[in-house]
This record gives C-alpha cells, structure tokens and sequence, in this order.
C-alpha cells in the first residue's frame, strides 16, 4: 500500500472519530453531496469512497466544493503548519494570510519571497492543491461570511473590508463558495452560540479570534501587561476578565483594536479541548485593513498554535512535565508590529515610551490612555540616527532588515547579528516574538534538543514557572 493511501486512510479514521485536533491541518469533501467540512463536522460520516481530502479550503473550493453550512469549514484556525515552517511554502501563507496578495498582487508575493511568480504558482499548487490568487480568494471568503452573519455591516462595506475589488467579484464568490446571496447568508446565520453583534463606525468591528485546543489566556495577559507602553497599550480590568488594548499603523490606515480575556475552555466526555476563541473589537480608518489586523492579533496571541503537538513533545520532558501539567495550551505570544517589537527589545520599556512621547504620531483624539502610534522606522532613524538604535531602526526602513510574515527568519537573524551593537540574546528575541518562530532560544543557555522545534514554548514554561527570565 501507498504513503499516500496510507495517510489517506489515517484522514479518514480522523473524520471517523470527529476528531477536532484535526481542524484546519486537512480538510475533506464528499462527493456525492458536493460539500466539503472540518474533520470533527458532526454530520453521519460518509463512507471512505466517497471522500476526498485536500490539503487546504481552497483546494476544496477550486475542486467545486462547497463549504458546510453545518461545521463552517472555513472558520477552523489556521494550520499551526504555517508557524513552523521556515521554507517558501510556510512563508508564502504567511504572507497570504496577511492581505499581501491583495495589497500587492502576485508579484508582490513572488518579489517578497525572491522567487517568480511561476516558481511561486508551481509549489503551492504542487503542495497544498491550489495557487496564490486561490487561496488569497478563501481567505478573503472567509472574512465575508464571518462579519456577513455576525455584524451589522453593509453588505458594501464588508464586500472592501474583506479584500475584494468589487461587489461584483464579491458576490459572486460567496454564491460559488457558499451556494448563497450574501443576504441568504445573513439570513442563514446561526443564532445559538455566536450572536449576531452590531458593528457601527463608532462600536467598531466586533469579531471572535478562534484557537484550537487549550489556552491560558491569564499567562498571555500577564505579560502584555508587563511589556506595556504607555500611550500605545493599556491592560485594564481583573484578573480573569482583563481586556487589552492598543494602537496600531496598518497598511491602508490606522486602527485601535481591543481583546478579551477569556477562562479557558472545559475539557469535553473524552478528555479532549475543543478550543474556544477571544472576543475582539476592532476600530478601523479604512476597512481594507480588517484581516491584516486579524491576523497580527492572531501572531500575537498565537491563536494558530497546535498545543496538542507541543504539550505532547514537552510533556515527556522530566523538567519540563510538570509545567506543561500546571499550565496545558501555554503560548508563545509574538508582535502586533514586527518591527516596533525589534525596537522595544533592544530599547526596553522606559525608553520605548520615551520614543513614542517624543516621536509616536499623536492620536486625533485620546482613547482612554490610548495617546499615541508607535513611530515608524524611518522616523525614529531621522530623529536620532545614532549608535545601535539608529543602525536599527535604518535597517528596518530601507529593508536591510526584514520582519514581514514572509521574512526569511535565518537571513534576518543575520542581518540584525551585522548592525554594530545588537547582540545575539536581543536577535534571539526578535526572532522569537517578531519572526514568530517557534523554536527560537537565546543563546548560552543549556537547552536539550529534545525540546525542539517548540523550545521557545518551553522557554515560555519556564518563565511562567519563575524559573527564567528573558531580561
């Protein structure tokens, strides 16, 4: 029997057992009803000859498939894939994921990653069943439905928050992809477990951030609370109910965008963690930056993560068990902005705040102690183009330096390693938080092998634990 086969017939025993670990890492349609679901969809099983998996949703969809109306394929979190792995494949869905198809086109994707467009076409086909402009278009579909079932929006105004050029293009994606009008769609929504909330310009854009498996929210809010920059951050409310804000520079505008902290998720009858999400609010300039910020709260709150796989492999680790025990689904929180990340880790806090009191771009309007944008790059090496601060923040500029999602995470490293003064524990950082890689560990210290590729996580475990500190 084929590897093939034999991956296949694994697949299927997944979708057998409706086993959710498996959302978002394959999906599988039937083609005797035209649909494709999530393996943990809980309709009646169909039998294996009439199965077909895909690496991707928009496999599924190119192949004619339509999205189940019942799991909401499309609204598993991303494959934790895409977070690993360093090669151009992993760091073209990155970029996908961040709007770069639609902001910048193909070429654009291709030139970010230094390969053409064709080499770039052939290996996401070749691999995950589907291009670049196919899986930017499932992407953009998702968001659709999301904010068309649950918010108020025009149907205009989500057709350009989602991505799309056009209302045209817009709805006739969602009658190929859902089989609907947007207005059936609105009117299909589901009124159980996500309520329809209203979105206005002035109560901004209310959506659910989902994840897989367990989360310990209080660990994450732990430290953006300790990390946080007056003017352009602020934790507020207890323990347990916190809600973080912040200011964010986007593509197309600006943006204040607000998460809840949540209590993590019960196990379920068989012992397993069937996620759960964070509730979000997002307040936008201009719509078209809708996913780009999704996404950078998604790499800043890791929501992405696989935690069965970590806590699996760290878990048979003696030192590192009983952490993973304590504290099941721990993330490794990345940056909202990449690159003002790499500033504040060579920085640290008090002179942060010092470079946002003195150069940040001033809000129109206060928003609570919301005061402030983080200064751009360019800005900060003008004003004071000096020692390591100032060979830093001209490297991110002209791109000497790149933190995109797409960055390759090696020559970055390389590059911060060259600029006079930066160390290698403040590029380990970088790379960790920025770079979002998750096996990242700075130097000089007496890791096993036996924790990779998820050894910034048991660095995580550690620091939760009180047993190390990054500073």
């Amino acid at each position: 029997m084929s590897n093939h086969a034999t991956d296949e017939d694994t697949r299927y025993e997944a979708v057998r057992s409706r086993d959710a670990r498996f959302d978002g890492v394959f999906f599988f349609a039937v083609e005797t009803t035209g649909i494709y679901c999530r393996p943990s969809c809980p309709a009646v099983t169909p039998k294996r000859a009439n199965v077909r998996f895909f690496a991707t949703a928009a496999a599924a969809q190119g192949s004619g498939f339509r999205a189940c109306r019942r799991c909401r394929p499309d609204a598993v979190p991303g494959s934790a894939e895409w977070n690993v792995r360093a090669d151009v494949v992993g760091r073209a869905m990155r970029l996908i994921a961040d709007g770069v198809v639609d902001r910048e086109g193909v070429a654009g994707l291709a030139a970010r990653l230094g390969y053409s467009a064709r080499q770039v076409q052939r290996q996401l086909t070749a691999e995950l069943g589907a291009g670049p402009v196919a899986l930017a278009r499932a992407r953009r579909a998702h968001t659709a439905r999301l904010l068309t079932q649950t918010t108020e929006l025009p149907i205009t105004e989500i057709a350009f928050a989602s991505g799309f050029a056009s209302v045209r293009q817009f709805n006739d994606t969602i009658r190929a992809i859902y089989a609907s009008t947007p207005s059936q769609l609105r009117a299909a929504a589901p009124r159980g477990g996500h309520p329809r909330r209203t979105a206005t310009p002035g109560a901004g854009i209310p959506l659910r951030l989902a994840h897989r498996g367990p989360y310990q929210a209080g660990y994450v809010f732990d430290l953006l609370a300790h990390e946080a920059v007056p003017g352009i951050e602020e934790v507020s409310g207890p323990p347990g109910a916190r809600t973080y804000r912040r200011t964010l520079r986007l593509p197309y505008g600006t943006g204040i965008v607000a998460v809840g902290e949540r209590p993590g998720t019960a196990r379920t009858a068989t012992g397993a963690h069937p996620g759960g999400w964070l509730d979000a609010r997002l307040h936008l300039t201009d719509p078209r930056d809708l996913t780009t910020a999704v996404q950078r709260l998604r790499r800043l709150f890791d929501l992405d993560a696989d935690p069965c796989a970590v806590d699996e492999r760290l878990g048979a680790d003696p030192r590192l068990a009983p952490l993973v025990a304590a504290r099941p689904g721990l993330r490794s929180p990345g940056a909202a902005d990449p690159e003002e990340l790499a500033v504040r880790a060579l920085t640290g806090p008090v002179e942060a705040e010092r470079l946002v009191r003195r150069y940040g771009k001033a809000l129109d309007a206060p928003c609570g102690s919301l005061t402030h944008f983080f200064p751009e790059p360019a800005v900060l090496a003008a004003a004071e183009p000096g020692g390591t601060l100032g060979a830093l923040t001209a490297a991110l500029a002209d791109g000497a330096v790149r933190l995109d999602p797409g960055a390759d995470r090696d020559a970055a490293q390389d590059a911060l390693l060259a600029l006079p003064g930066l160390d290698a524990r403040t590029a380990a950082e970088i790379r960790a938080r920025a770079l979002g890689d998750p096996d990242a560990a700075p130097p000089g210290l007496d890791i096993p092998d036996t924790w990779r590729p998820w050894r910034a996580y048991a660095l995580n475990h550690l620091r939760a634990a009180g047993e190390w500190e990054l500073r």
